[in-house]
C-alpha cells in the first residue's frame, strides 16, 4: 500500500468519537470504533511521504468485545481489512456483507 501507515492506539477518546460522528448518546452508550482510516487530504505530492494516509485500529474496544482468542484474530483482521477497502475508495455501504460475515476467511485460516 503506498503511503499509509497502520497505527494501533488503545481506544479512541470520546473527543475523537465526536469528530467521526458520533453523537453524545451514543458516546455514552458505550459505543466505539474498531478502527478508522484517516484519509490524505490536501498534502501535495512532494508531502506524501511525510503526511500519508492513516489507518488506526483500536485494540481495547476489540478486545473487550471479543473475549475469545480465535474470534479476536478474526475480528482484527476483518478490522484491518475493512480499513484497507477505505483506501482503496470503498464506501461503509459496499462493506455491509464483508462486515456481516462472522468469519469471512473461512475456520482453517484461523
Amino acid at each position: 500500500l503506498d503511503n499509509v501507515v497502520i497505527d494501533v492506539e488503545e481506544a479512541p477518546t470520546d473527543e475523537f468519537l465526536r469528530e467521526a460522528g458520533f453523537t453524545e448518546e451514543e458516546i455514552a452508550a458505550g459505543e466505539t470504533l474498531y478502527g478508522y482510516f484517516m484519509p490524505l487530504e490536501g498534502v501535495a505530492a512532494a508531502e506524501m511521504l511525510e503526511n500519508p494516509n492513516r489507518i488506526i485500529i483500536f485494540k481495547f474496544p476489540l478486545e473487550d468485545d471479543f473475549p475469545d482468542p480465535r474470534e479476536l484474530r478474526i475480528e482484527i483482521r476483518k478490522t484491518v481489512i475493512h480499513e484497507i477497502a477505505h483506501h482503496f475508495g470503498w464506501s461503509d455501504r459496499d462493506l455491509e456483507r464483508f462486515d456481516a460475515n462472522p468469519d469471512p476467511f473461512g475456520q482453517e485460516n484461523v
